[in-house]
Parts: structure tokens; C-alpha cells; sequence
């Protein structure tokens, strides 16, 4: 299938799918209601979950908590999910890296995310498999995300191994509101919305703009980024329905990590850069739509995504002459939809919630490349490709109420997938297909009105770049090389708790264990493949939420994780690289009314961590904390966040691998810790005004 062929039919698709559910509406009542979703200050982790959640590590994020924390990127968002961790080693503009159970997720494997439906991680990506990029997302016009740790959901699928996060955008303002934001290192943000009411509906408009230098010596990340969001939501047919274009725009100049020994000599300081004409720029458009009413969901999507970027982390390693700076290029297009049936029905004369569904997603990458260059200009090809890849999915649940106290929840998905990669290679040129079906069953336990507590097993999947299920050849090193499979099993085990008091706290502690058959990788950076050993990552999960009087709260978020390898322990060493052992996350917030003062500190730390499989190098640890103030008025607010309150020069992610620094070192380079820093403390003063 051409995308470029179907646009008009995908376009006119869109539009008729409140027409279609017009028809799928006579299934269920039409009481008339407006069902259109009022905006209202969501907290999510006040949300009573007990009675509705599969497992014990899910939870919602709502708009308030969000509001609330300061945070130094768009990414960090991430951070409400317990237990997750999210740095940057390169410029503003590129997906984060992120930290979950055991997993360096890199920029997305085995999390899934998604707005409204609509995938975030992008498949055979030019950068990384999975690769999951939120700076398109506008955090203000975020309703709440709901996030869901494990493979025990049969309606996610791809990369959702380790868990998966949703995010809901709002359909509505309370007020049109303008936000100004300046601070250090040239920090400019300006953040505008505004609602329009109309006879059918709401149409919601927002526009978010920034300007960025950075702290670092040697370059300026001169971001600019901009993104624009135009939403239309209407109650028709019985149901909610929306509409909803997305723009996306950003370039800028990165920072790269950097080797010690490069600071150690002072060649740079650890703010430097050996390479000042690394960065990218990006785009992501979009045009979403959604409809549901108590029985029927439906949903569809269309992407076009673009990535140049530009990194160079070994220096002189590979070429001494022109350097080792290489370009990633991932130019896209992706659409796909969702429809699922919801109803009550008994099973075995016991009260029953079931659930079908079926999803497909088709990604048309024209160009996903990789080229060796100097100073952003291209000196040859390594590989330079065409894909095409589709994948269809059904999945059922059922939700049986077995007594008054005990559920259990049973779920199968089954995912095919084909991919077509046309390739400059011709050898590596080809078609592959694979299946799987995953099994997912869990029970849950009312203990009291209270307390409720949970058993899960479920299988989950990730699936691996389509360059490395049909490649022949090496494309470095002209040797034969072995293909991968499409599709990777994950499976999984969990027995946790939940403890909630509307009024006073919420607690869930979780015991986890998480299993990965060994596989072949792609290699995105070198355009091969690598062999990826079998492993088990096992752990306990505790967050814990508090509400006082006067608008008080503290909370904690605590994780403790143990990652190995399971095959040839003695030759390769038994650690999982990178694996965080543990992270702390806490906070104490006060916000006592919808007027007046509110402020928030956080803390955020990651343990040391081993960098190689026989625990020979080490990461130290990492602790940072935020400070954030304000002051409401009616139609005013000001506020002041103070990022990295104590100056912490700890490192935000660590590497150690062979690198070779220009002239006088081996030409087999030097192995070495690659870090890149904190960013040194920030104040950032922000003005917002409500009309």
C-alpha cells in the first residue's frame, strides 16, 4: 500500500468515522446527554482505582500533578510513572533516554506510548527501534496519562514489554490563557490557548514556542522549537468525538557525551564539546480523530514524521582523517486505526466485562539512512533503505466477577506483522513476516474497602527493525551476516497491593519478574546486527502518596530492581549494562487553594550502576532536586523554578566504550567512561495570564 496513493481515501476515512458510529450507536441507548468532557482539574493519583485495575503498577497521572512539578524538558513527563528515569545524552531536540525495570529503554524498546490512540514509538527507525520522541506534545493540554507497568494488557502490544503509557489531551479550557516563561543559558518559552465555542462543539487552540542556548561551552544548542495543536470535540451519535491536528517543528545543536580523559587533560571542561557541528532537526504532523460511547471505540490516525540527525561519539575511531561524525535519516509516513466493542455479559452465570478489538498501523518510511559525514556534509552512504511495514492485531479481554471479592482477568492478542525493505544494497533487499500470540491472566482480591491485591502472568512482544530481517550482508565489513527475527517474546509475572484512602493516601507496592528470550538486534548507529543474550530483570515497586490539611502532600516513589544475563555468564559476564538498580523519586507539594501560594521540591536519584557485563566499570550515582514556587491570582499567576537547586555536577548518563581523540592515541582508541552532564542549576520566571 502507497500512502501517497490513499491520502484523499484516508482523509475522507476520517471524516466519515462519526458517520459510521452513528450507526454503531443503535447498539446501546441514546439518552440525549451532552457527553461532551467538561475540563476540571484532574489528580490523578487521588483516583480510586481499587475495583477497576488489572494489576497493582498502574495508576493515572491527572493535569494537576503535572501543573504542579517543575521540569527542565518536555520528556521528564515520563517521570510521574513510578520507578522511571529520563536523561538525555545529545541535544534538546532528540527523544530522551529512558530507564524502567532493569530496561535502558534507549529511546523507546520495550515502553509503549501513545496520544489519544495514536503510536508514539516509531518501527525501523532511523535512530533507534522504538524510538519515542514527546516533544510534539504541548504539556498544559495534557488531560492525564494512564500508565501500565507489564505485559498484562491485551489492547497494547508492540514495544509494551516493560509497561506502556496513554496520554488523553483535553477537549476543553476553562479560560483562554498566555504563558511566558525566561531564564538562564537564554531559556525563552511562550505557551498560548485558547477555547472557541460553536454550535456543534468546542474547537481548542494551542501554540507553544521556544528558544534555548544551553549551558555549554563550546556550542549553542540554539533551539528552536515550536508546536502547534488545533482540536475540535463534539458529542454526536450518543458518544464523544474529536478531532485533532498536530504540528511539530524543532532544530538545534547538540551536546554529545564526552570522553573523561578528554576533561581529565583539559582538552575541554565538562561542559565542552569535541565535535560542535553535531544536532538535527526534526518535524512531526499529524491528524487524529476518536469516537467512543459506553459500547463502541473507534480511532485513526495519520503521521508524517521526519529526523536529520547528526552525532559523532567515537570521535576519530573509524576514519582519523574526516573524523567519525555520522548523519541518521528517518522520513515517514504512518497511519492506522483502532475499533473495539465493549459489553456486559455473564460467563458461567458470573458478572462479565468483555472487550474485542481490532488494530492495524502501516508505516511507509521513503528514506531511513545512515551516512558518514564531516561537518553535517555527506561523504558516503553506509546503508540507505525503503520500508514498508504493516502490522494487524486482534485482541479480547474478559473482566469475570467471580464473588463479591474476587475478579480475574483473562486476555489474548494475537500480532502479525510484514515488512517490504527496498534496499541500496541489493542483497539486502527483501520481505519478511512473522505472528505471535501472547496470553495474559491475572486475579485480583478485595481485601476490604480499602485494600486490593493482585497475581499477574502475561506475555508481551517487542518487534525488531525490518533491516535486520532481511540483511545478507554486513554493510561495514562486507561479511556475510544473520538475519533477525521480526518479533522478540517477553513474559511476565507480578503480585502487588493497592491501598487508598480518597482522603488521606494512596500506596502500591508491586514484586515483579520480567523474562526476554535471546535475539538479534539491528543496529541503528552501525547499520548491522549484534546478538543480544537472554535476560531476567526481577524487583519491588512501592509509591506511596500523601494528602494532609491545608493542602499539604509529600510522596515517594521507590524502586529496586536486579538485572542479569541468563546464558554464558563465565565468558560474557552476567550483568545487564546500563540496568538501574535503584531509583528514588520524591516530593512534598502545597497548594492550598486555586488562589494564592503554591510550590513544590523534588528529588529525583539514580544508584550506581554497572557499564559493562562483568561489573569491571561503574557509573556513580545520580541525585537531583527542583525547586519550584508560585503565586495565583484570579486571572493572574507568577512563579520561579529553580532546576537543579544545589548545582549538582553528577552526570545524567554514562557510557564506557573506545573512542580515539585526534592525533597521539592508538588507533584501536581508548576505552573510556563517556558521560554527559547535569545541567548546571537554572531559574526560570514564568508569567501566565487567564481570560
Amino acid at each position: 500500500m502507497r500512502i501517497k496513493n490513499s491520502l484523499t481515501g484516508y482523509c475522507f476515512a476520517l471524516g466519515v468515522t462519526p458517520l459510521f458510529a452513528n450507526g454503531a450507536a443503535n447498539t446501546a441507548p441514546n439518552t440525549g446527554e451532552m457527553l461532551l468532557v467538561e475540563n476540571v482539574i484532574v489528580y490523578g493519583y487521588r483516583t480510586d482505582l481499587l475495583g477497576t485495575s488489572i494489576a497493582a503498577a498502574e495508576g493515572i497521572i491527572g493535569s494537576a500533578e503535572i501543573a504542579a512539578r517543575p521540569v527542565s524538558r518536555t520528556g521528564e513527563i515520563l517521570e510521574f510513572v513510578p520507578g522511571m528515569v529520563v536523561t538525555q545524552h545529545s541535544g534538546s531536540g532528540k527523544a530522551n533516554q529512558y530507564f524502567l525495570r532493569g530496561f535502558n529503554l534507549d529511546h523507546g524498546t520495550d515502553f509503549a506510548t501513545s496520544v489519544d490512540a495514536m503510536p508514539i514509538n516509531m518501527r525501523s527507525h532511523g535512530h533507534g527501534q522504538g524510538y519515542t520522541d514527546l516533544n510534539f506534545i504541548i504539556p498544559e493540554l495534557i488531560q492525564d496519562i494512564q500508565y501500565r507497568k507489564g505485559p498484562y494488557y491485551a489492547e497494547v502490544g508492540d514495544f509494551s514489554g516493560a509497561g506502556a503509557a496513554q496520554f488523553s489531551l483535553k477537549n476543553s479550557l476553562d479560560k483562554s490563557e498566555v504563558n511566558l516563561t525566561a531564564g538562564d543559558f537564554d531559556y525563552q518559552r511562550l505557551y498560548t490557548a485558547t477555547q472557541l465555542d460553536l454550535d456543534s462543539g468546542r474547537l481548542l487552540l494551542g501554540v507553544e514556542a521556544q528558544r534555548y542556548a544551553g549551558p555549554w561551552t563550546d556550542i549553542d544548542e540554539d533551539v528552536h522549537k515550536t508546536n502547534l495543536l488545533v482540536r475540535y470535540s463534539s458529542p454526536i451519535a450518543g458518544g464523544e468525538f474529536s478531532l485533532t491536528a498536530m504540528g511539530y517543528r524543532n532544530r538545534w545543536n547538540a551536546a554529545d557525551q564526552i570522553p573523561q580523559r578528554a576533561v581529565e587533560q583539559d582538552i575541554i571542561d565538562s561542559l565542552g564539546s569535541l565535535d560542535t557541528d553535531v544536532g538535527g532537526d526534526s518535524s512531526r504532523y499529524s491528524i487524529s480523530t476518536q469516537w467512543a460511547n459506553p459500547n463502541w471505540s473507534m480511532s485513526a490516525y495519520l503521521v508524517d514524521s521526519e529526523l536529520n540527525l547528526f552525532s559523532n561519539f567515537t570521535y576519530f575511531l573509524d576514519d582519523p582523517i574526516n573524523g567519525d561524525e555520522f548523519e541518521q535519516v528517518d522520513n515517514r509516513q504512518l497511519l492506522g486505526g483502532e475499533i473495539a466493542r465493549n459489553w456486559q455479559a455473564d460467563v458461567a452465570g458470573k458478572s462479565a466485562t468483555q472487550k474485542i478489538g481490532l488494530q492495524i498501523r502501516h508505516d511507509e518510511i521513503d528514506e531511513v539512512g545512515l551516512y558518514k559525514t564531516r561537518a553535517r556534509n555527506r561523504l558516503s552512504s553506509t546503508r540507505v533503505d525503503a520500508i514498508d511495514e504493516t502490522s494487524l492485531a486482534f485482541f479480547a479481554q474478559s473482566d469475570i466477577q467471580l464473588t463479591e471479592k474476587l475478579r480475574t482477568h483473562l486476555g489474548v492478542r494475537h500480532d502479525y506483522l510484514q515488512v517490504d525493505v527496498r534496499s541500496d544494497l541489493a542483497q539486502n533487499s527483501g520481505d519478511a513476516s512473522d505472528g505471535i500470540t501472547n496470553v495474559k491472566a491475572g486475579v485480583s482480591y478485595s481485601v476490604n474497602d480499602k485494600l486490593e491485591t493482585y497475581f499477574n502472568l502475561g506475555q508481551g512482544f517487542h518487534s525488531n527493525d525490518a533491516r535486520g530481517a532481511t540483511i545478507v550482508i554486513d554493510p561495514l565489513s562486507g561479511e556475510l551476516s544473520e538475519p533477525v527475527d521480526l518479533l522478540s517474546r517477553s513474559q511476565g509475572a507480578e503480585v502487588g497491593a493497592k491501598l487508598f484512602d480518597n482522603n488521606r493516601y494512596s500506596i502500591s507496592t508491586s514484586l515483579w519478574y520480567l523474562a526476554l528470550d535471546s535475539e538479534l538486534l539491528f543496529v541503528g548507529d552501525a547499520g548491522n546486527t549484534e546478538a543480544s543474550r537472554a535476560s531476567e530483570r526481577s524487583g519491588i515497586e512501592i509509591a506511596s502518596y500523601f494528602w494532609f490539611a491545608e493542602g499539604w502532600s509529600i510522596d515517594s516513589e521507590l524502586a529496586w530492581t536486579r538485572s542479569r544475563f541468563t546464558d554464558n555468564q563465565l565468558i560474557e559476564g552476567k550483568y545487564v549494562d546500563g540496568s538501574l538498580p535503584f531509583v528514588a523519586s520524591a516530593g512534598i507539594g502545597y497548594a492550598p487553594a486555586q488562589t494564592g501560594f503554591h510550590g513544590a521540591l523534588r528529588y529525583r536519584h539514580f544508584a550506581a550502576r554497572v557499564l559493562d557485563s562483568f561489573a569491571q566499570q561503574e557509573a556513580e550515582a545520580t541525585s537531583v532536586m527542583n525547586l519550584g514556587l508560585g503565586y495565583r491570582w484570579a486571572k493572574w499567576s507568577v512563579g520561579l523554578d529553580i532546576l537543579n537547586l544545589f548545582d549538582s555536577t553528577d552526570h545524567d548518563i554514562d557510557y564506557f566504550y573506545p573512542s580515539r581523540l585526534s592525533g597521539g592515541e592508538a588507533d584501536e582508541g581508548v576505552e573510556d567512561l563517556h558521560f554527559h552532564p547535569v545541567e548546571p542549576r537554572s531559574l526560570r520566571v514564568r508569567l501566565q495570564a487567564s481570560f
